[in-house]
This record gives C-alpha cells, sequence and structure tokens, in this order.
C-alpha cells in the first residue's frame, strides 16, 4: 500500500475510545480517587475495566459522574474518535493452509461512500451483483448434516453464479462459522466468494495482534474458553471491525451493516440500466435481535430466505409465515 493510500485511510477511517468513566457497578463501594478496588473491580458502562481507561482522570471523572448519578453512558457523548491505527492484510494459519484477509477497524457511524471506495478501490473487490446478508445466532449451534450440507451448497452456488458479496458478523462461532464451513468445504473452486466479516470491534479476542498502520499480521483463531470475546473467522476474505467504543457489547455493527447494505443496493450494476444491486436476507436460527433485522430489511423490501429446521428466530418466523399465508 502507498503512503498516500494508508495517509487516506487514516484521515478518513476513525477509531473510538471512551472518554468518562461512569461505573456501571451497583457495587455500594465509592470512592473519590483511583483505588485498587474501583481499579480492578469495577468497570465502566463501556464495558472496559476502570483501570483500562488510559489518559482518562480518572478520580475527577468519576467524582463528577457520581454527582449526576443517573447520567447514562452514550456513544455519542462518552466516546472520543481518533484516526484510525488498526489496517492491513490478517494472516491466518489454518492447518497447512494461509487465508489471507483485508481489514480495518472503524467507527459504526463511518461514511458509506468511503467505506465503499475502500472496498472498491484499495482492496480491489469488484461491486457485487447481489447481496446475501446472513443472520442468525452467535452463539454456537448444531444443524443435522443433510440441512448443513443443503445450506452449505445453495450458498456457495447462490453467490458463485451471481457474482455475490455474503455479508456476515465475522466471527468463529454460530452462523459465521457455519458460512465459513461452508466456504471450506468448497474452497477448492476456482471463482474467489467475497465474505465480508462486520463484527463489533470490542468483542474480538488477541485485538493487540491485529493494531498497526497497513501492517501484515499473523493471527490466532484459537480463543480462550473462558473469555467472552470471541475470534475472527478465517474464511473471511474481508472484515470490517466496527468500533462504538465499547467491549463486549454487540448491536452498533448491526447499524453499520444495514446502512452498508442498503447503499450498495442504489449503487447501479450496469451504468446503461438503472437497477440497483438487490439485497437479500438469509435466516439461520438466531435470537430475538435476528427478528428485529428481519423487520429492518423487509421494511425496505428486500426479500429474505429462512432456513427452517435450524431453530429458534429462523423456525419462529417459518411458522409464522406459514399460519399468516391462509389469510393473507
Amino acid at each position: 500500500m502507498k503512503r498516500s493510500q494508508k495517509s487516506w485511510i487514516e484521515g478518513v477511517f476513525d477509531k473510538r475510545e471512551c472518554n468518562t468513566i461512569i461505573p456501571s457497578s451497583k457495587d455500594p463501594h465509592r470512592c473519590t480517587g483511583g483505588c485498587q478496588v474501583c481499579q480492578n473491580l469495577i468497570r465502566c458502562y463501556c464495558g472496559r475495566l476502570i483501570g483500562d481507561h488510559p489518559g482518562v482522570d480518572y478520580p475527577w471523572t468519576v467524582s463528577s459522574a457520581h454527582r449526576g448519578e443517573d447520567e447514562e453512558w452514550s456513544v455519542e457523548k462518552h466516546t472520543t474518535t481518533s484516526p484510525t491505527d488498526t489496517f492491513g492484510t490478517i494472516n491466518f494459519q489454518d492447518g497447512e493452509h494461509t487465508y489471507h484477509s483485508k481489514y480495518i477497524r472503524t467507527s459504526y457511524d463511518t461514511k458509506l461512500d468511503h467505506l465503499l471506495h475502500l472496498m472498491l478501490n484499495e482492496w480491489k473487490m469488484e461491486l457485487p451483483k447481489l447481496v446475501i446478508s446472513v443472520q442468525g445466532g452467535l452463539q454456537n449451534f448444531e444443524m443435522t448434516p443433510k440441512l448443513k450440507e443443503t445450506f452449505s451448497q445453495g450458498l456457495v452456488k447462490a453467490a458463485e453464479t451471481t457474482g455475490a458479496w455474503i455479508l456476515t458478523e465475522g466471527i468463529n462461532t454460530g452462523v459465521s462459522k457455519h458460512v465459513g464451513d461452508a466456504l471450506k468445504a468448497h474452497s477448492s473452486h476456482l471463482r474467489k466468494i467475497w465474505t465480508v466479516g462486520i463484527p463489533p470491534w470490542g468483542v474480538i479476542e488477541n485485538q493487540r495482534d491485529l493494531i498497526g498502520r497497513d501492517v501484515v499480521c499473523l493471527y490466532q483463531t484459537l480463543g480462550n474458553p473462558l473469555s467472552k470475546l470471541t475470534t475472527l473467522n478465517s474464511m473471511h476474505s474481508h472484515f470490517i471491525l466496527s468500533d462504538d467504543g465499547t467491549v463486549g457489547k454487540y448491536g452498533n455493527e448491526m447499524k453499520l451493516r444495514r446502512n452498508l447494505e442498503k447503499y450498495l443496493s442504489l449503487q447501479k450494476i450496469h451504468s446503461r440500466t438503472r437497477q440497483g444491486v438487490p439485497v437479500v436476507g438469509l435466516v439461520v436460527e438466531g435470537g430475538p435481535n435476528v427478528i428485529v433485522s428481519v423487520w429492518e430489511i423487509v421494511k425496505d423490501r428486500d426479500p429474505v430466505v429462512v432456513c427452517e429446521g435450524t431453530g429458534r428466530a429462523a423456525d419462529l418466523l417459518a411458522f409464522a409465515h406459514k399460519h399468516l399465508a391462509d389469510e393473507g
């Protein structure tokens, strides 16, 4: 990457960090100074321990937070943006294979024209002719071998024949892992499938391996089984690590992803036609947040394919659709 490209990335993409400590603990322990109990045990609403806020004036900030006891922590008010220092190429060592993925850490409210410019011009992706937005569970779940094979073949064939981008949460658990398994099972195929993971930066294990400007880093996909954090899935070709200044929390990455999907749908597939890029939702298992995501997709008049038999949200949607279809 040339110097100008590197400085362009640092000029337009930001990371976010908490700048105000508001203790989330209901712990009766209250102090006005930076004592070890606070430092090691009490978390700020952003999800970090109080001691993990370098450069934040702890005693002053906490005492002022106590004066406004009801003050709610918010991304807009209590985080600061600064140029991103985390982008480059990840090398995933997976057995005998090494997989390469482009990545960037950027604020969840990044400008979409900058993001698309990065993907098409810097990362050299081709504009998709279809976007497959995979919605589903974040936690691991089982699929029957037959269902897994149907899902795997269908997804890869749809992506290959249409020149689609597959968008997922990009993590090594839940539905993103099933997507990764599907791609791995068909990795002998010649055509590269663009698979974009958009996880929250704050849930990623081994973050320190990724920090650096325009770096090539080795990334370890083995996570700590006791950790609440998760690793990245090695079969994704690109990662947009959505940063809202929090740790261990999901939610704002879905705003970035949905906004990107909408922005992609406005791009013209051919300059001579008016047709934009179609977006299709694909639902596999999932919790209440998936129901909300599906509502967002159909509200924008985009179709949704539901994988019945995968459990939870997918089965609930399939059941509701069957029983409502009769009355229209």
